[in-house]
């Protein structure tokens, strides 16, 4: 059943490669990271962000599908007219 979800959210993050989202990530200790960037590329266990220069001092990051599913991470994709957030929801 994990197997599912963690392709399944991959297969939701496919068809956004290229464009802007925001990154929430859970930093430890109460604290949340908040980064924006572009989704870069997906592979079969993570995906990578390019993260805005000016921004930030890493170029790139990673995340696992895992990440997403256990809420560690929320990703929202940033379209022209709407936000939309990458979540597995069990079915």
């Amino acid at each position: 059943m994990a197997k599912n979800a963690l392709l399944e959210i991959k297969r939701s993050l496919e068809p956004h490669v290229g464009r802007k989202i925001m990154l929430r990530a859970n930093g430890g200790r109460r604290k949340t990271i908040e980064r924006s960037g572009v989704l870069e590329e997906t592979y079969p266990s993570v995906f990578i962000v390019k993260l805005d220069q000016e921004q930030h001092a890493f170029k790139r990051v990673s995340y696992s599908y895992a990440d997403i599913l256990t809420e560690s991470v929320e990703v929202t994709v940033c379209n022209e007219e709407e936000h939309v957030r990458i979540t597995y929801i069990q079915t």
